[in-house]
């Protein structure tokens, strides 16, 4: 069987070795294009990462060697560092570069589109100006129409009050020419019907002086005969009496009889008698007007009370004949009757009418 020969040191670290520094040129290559290209982005620091093997050196001439191809390989990653530095600085510094030119781009644009602005309100603010002048022009000659309007108005107004005041004058004179007419010709008329009214009044009065007398002549008469009818009355009842005391007892009977019967008659009439002396004629009594009153005595002759039992219709009236009973108080002519006699006087109804109260 033939034996393998073991590789040496260096056979067994050249490969990796060369490997790793291709690797390594290959990522800076790709590092670089790659800050190549980006543009105007913040630089990034490159991270170099180097991990190194130690491997188990067999021999001292091995690791000499190894030694020295990981001292060239961080020269040159540190040549390849400092060059990406400087190139990186080139580029911030173009970067800087860039970004001022683009400030002062964006800071004319941004003085531009400044006085770009004013001058835009210059002129909007020249042009409401001009637009204020022409409104304040246009409102002036407004105000100066309507004015004149005013006045016009005014003076028209003017005019018309002082043609309705002279209307008015006119109109007052007028009416008072035709007021005075109407007072002189009312004046006259009042007149003539003051003359016919103070003549009929003269007429009436006479009429009623001449009424007058004859009826205090007829009263007179009329008080007369009933005060002479009263004492005939009186006289005969007195008489009866007379007789009727100083009689026989069968006489007296007898003649009170008669009497009573008389005497009843008579009383219905004395009662309209004495009413008719106290009665006050209203000036609502009219003819066939009939008045019932419920009449209370007692057998002195007083009448205790009076009543309306039926009314005429007229209530003065009615007043009137109650009062007129009532008036009469007392009748003595009363006393000394029978009580079979005076029963129906207790409390009787008796008619009225003016007729009877005028007797």
């Amino acid at each position: 069987m033939q034996q393998q020969r073991e590789p040496t040191a260096s056979e067994s670290y050249f490969w990796p070795s060369v490997w790793a520094i291709a690797l390594h040129i290959l990522v800076f290559g790709m590092l670089f294009v790659s800050f190549a290209f980006t543009p105007e982005l913040p630089p990034a620091k490159p991270i170099v990462q180097a991990t190194l093997y130690q491997l188990k050196s067999k021999s001292q001439a091995t690791t000499q060697t190894n030694q020295k191809i990981a001292g060239e390989a961080k020269k040159s990653a540190a040549r390849q560092t400092e060059v990406e530095q400087m190139e990186q600085k080139k580029v911030e510094q173009e970067a800087v570069k860039a970004a001022e030119q683009k400030k002062e781009e964006v800071a004319q644009k941004a003085e531009e589109a400044k006085q770009a602005d004013e001058s835009k309100k210059a002129e909007e603010a020249k042009k409401a100006d001009e637009a204020k002048k022409a409104d304040d022009a246009k409102k002036t000659a407004e105000a100066k129409k309507a004015e004149e309007k005013q006045l016009a108005d005014i003076a028209k107004k003017k005019s018309e009050e002082e043609a309705k005041k002279v209307a008015e004058e006119e109109a007052k004179k007028a009416a008072a020419e035709a007021a005075k007419k109407k007072i002189v010709e009312d004046a006259k008329k009042k007149a003539a019907e003051d003359a016919k009214k103070i003549a009929e009044a003269e007429e009436a009065k006479k009429k009623v002086a001449e009424d007058a007398k004859k009826k205090a002549a007829a009263d007179a008469a009329k008080k007369k005969s009933q005060e002479a009818a009263r004492k005939s009355a009186e006289e005969k009842k007195a008489q009866a009496l007379a007789d009727l005391l100083s009689d026989t007892p069968q006489r007296q009977q007898a003649l009170a009889d008669e009497l009573g019967d008389e005497v009843a008659g008579s009383f219905d009439d004395l009662i309209r008698a004495r009413a008719a002396e106290g009665w006050a004629r209203p000036p609502s009594a009219r003819k066939n007007m009939t008045v019932v009153l419920q009449i209370g005595m007692l057998p002195d002759g007083t009448v205790t009370s009076v009543s309306v039992a039926k009314s005429s219709g007229d209530g003065p009236f009615d007043s009137s004949a109650v009062a007129a009973v009532k008036n009469i108080g007392r009748l003595t002519e009363m006393q000394g009757m029978k009580p079979s006699d005076f029963a129906p006087y207790r409390s009787f109804k008796m008619t009225f009418t003016p007729e009877d109260l005028a007797l």
